[in-house]
């Protein structure tokens, strides 16, 4: 039986789940309860797991151990069409996108409308104009031509195309690969507006970053993974900004570098290194 908070069941939860790969172990042990119309942020540093557990979530790999519900019932995804069959559907950074066709088309890549019959049958591109316009409008945008390349439009412009594709096709659960990452400030602050749309329209999104200043703003949870194991998920309540990146960034184990640095070396380059290691991982 799932648990339940507040009376109502999680759209998705996993529980202890593991994954090896031979003798390594990408996680173990880890545990996610996600209720609808919330956002978790999923935070860690390169090579912390995150990658293998939206694997994992979107049906690419099956957990080796632990369990997997969704909306309360066990599941084993085969595939990720599995998982996309159940509402959980994942926007990778490369968003699956051809730049050269034209935003309505992408919009619905592989489940195209059609007019027509038997041989006569082609692409309805005046409906798929109308919901493409629809559809990024209920997130904010007002596109004037649905027909314009999307390789045209900025990073998180196309996000936004991402995400609304997800929403109109029913997902309940929308993990989004570090969104942000390759994005300026401002088009940052888009993308966070457009996760903020989807929350408000009911669907729990899963937001992998390793970006505490752009997960603190828009995440009702936060959980952290450091080498295949989850440190906890927190609240803000629980886990002040600081904390955040403090447990992030490492800062114990560059305070004991900027110590062996000074124990070993009277070279001023190395301590200065240390240092600025040290005021980095606190500006971080």
């Amino acid at each position: 039986m799932a648990a339940k908070t507040n009376g109502k069941t999680p759209v998705l939860e996993v529980r202890e789940i593991s994954k090896f790969f031979g003798s390594v172990i990408a996680l173990q042990g880890v545990s996610l309860t996600l209720m609808p119309g919330e956002v978790m942020c999923l935070l860690g540093d390169n090579g912390a797991g995150k990658s293998t557990l939206i694997k994992t979530l979107s049906g690419v790999h099956r957990p080796d151990e632990g369990e997997y519900l969704v909306e309360g019932a066990p599941v084993h995804f085969e595939s990720p069409r599995d998982a996309l069959n159940k509402g959980i559907a994942t926007v990778y950074q490369d968003l699956a996108m051809i730049p050269l066709m034209g935003i309505s088309r992408n919009f619905f890549l592989g489940s195209e409308p059609t007019t027509g019959w038997w041989v006569f049958k082609r692409f309805d591109m005046k409906r798929a104009n109308a919901i493409a316009r629809e559809e990024m409008a209920k997130m904010g945008i007002d596109i004037r031509d649905p027909e314009q390349a999307v390789g045209t439009l900025s990073g998180g412009e196309r996000q936004s195309v991402a995400i609304a594709r997800a929403v109109y096709f029913g997902a309940k659960v929308l993990i989004l690969d570090e969104p942000t990452s390759a994005l300026g400030v401002k088009q940052a602050g888009t993308v966070l507006r457009y996760i903020a749309k989807a929350r408000s329209q009911g669907v729990a999104v899963i937001f992998i970053t390793h970006n505490p200043h752009h997960a603190y703003p828009i995440g009702d949870k936060f959980t952290i993974l450091k080498r295949g194991r989850t440190l906890g998920t927190f609240t803000k309540d629980d886990l002040p900004r600081d904390e955040m990146i403090r447990m992030m960034s490492g800062g114990e184990e560059l305070e004991a570098l900027e110590h062996e640095l000074r124990e070993f070396t009277d070279d001023s380059t190395l301590a200065d290194m240390a240092n600025r290691l040290h005021q980095e991982s606190e500006a971080f």
